[in-house]
């Protein structure tokens, strides 16, 4: 899981947005400060154009080593295409059929319930913790279509005032999203199936920022710790 916001990104102007919610896959190339080796492997199998490349680095092989078969390999594009198509269709996805199977409905609808929960009690936590009042706040969490790589999660807080905008969470805030959102019994690879068994790779949850009780909000600047509002109104997937 990466979560975006000024300070965790080399290349904090993608966060821009003029309406909710801000998506990045297919939009911009994320950047993050302090990522892993694999994480930035990660990143660079989402990059479709490079996909394509290192798909086609056979093809380069065998016109270097047996350079007669250069022409025939530029008038003949046809395998190239077709081992584009197998790699991107077949190896990196799922077919529909097999999508469809990969858990059932209810146990979809128990994680799906079980995200908002967590979504909710987040939002509610970093509005405490940064004192706001105003506006819905929105959860958004993005995954990469890709299915047989290790999940790719983009996580951000957003808000629609004063006008739309991504939150620049602190270390503190960042903290109640990571230590909250995700666990053994609700993982990555656990959303990943909901949403390629339905389709959908982009969930937001909502919450009202003015919902945040008073003692949440007391708690908060008292304790400087996360503390989750009783209300569960006001939130959707």
């Amino acid at each position: 899981m990466l979560i975006l916001t000024k300070s965790t990104l080399r290349n904090p102007s993608i966060l821009q947005t003029r309406t909710l919610p801000r998506k990045f896959f297919r939009r911009v190339m994320v950047l993050p400060r302090g990522a892993t080796v694999g994480q930035w492997l990660r990143i660079v199998v989402e990059n479709q154009f490079l996909r394509y490349m290192v798909t086609l680095l056979p093809f380069v092989g065998v016109v270097l080593v047996w350079e007669d078969a250069g022409l025939a390999v530029a008038h003949a594009p046809l395998p190239m295409v077709a081992a584009i198509m197998v790699v991107e269709m077949r190896v990196l996805r799922l077919s529909k059929k097999a999508r469809e199977v990969l858990i059932t409905p209810d146990e979809a609808a128990r994680r799906l319930d079980l995200l908002a929960f967590r979504a909710k009690a987040i939002l509610r936590s970093v509005a405490a913790q940064q004192g706001l009042a105003e506006g819905e706040l929105h959860l958004v969490i993005e995954q990469s279509e890709l299915a047989r790589v290790a999940p790719l999660t983009l996580v951000t807080i957003q808000s629609d005032a004063p006008k739309p905008h991504v939150l620049d969470l602190d270390p503190a805030a960042r903290a109640i999203v990571q230590e909250g959102l995700f666990d053994a019994d609700l993982s990555e690879r656990a959303l990943l199936e909901v949403n390629l068994m339905q389709g959908t790779f982009l969930r937001t949850i909502r919450v009202e920022a003015r919902s945040v009780s008073a003692h949440a909000r007391l708690a908060a600047v008292l304790e400087g710790a996360p503390v989750a509002g009783p209300d569960l109104q006001g939130a959707g997937t």
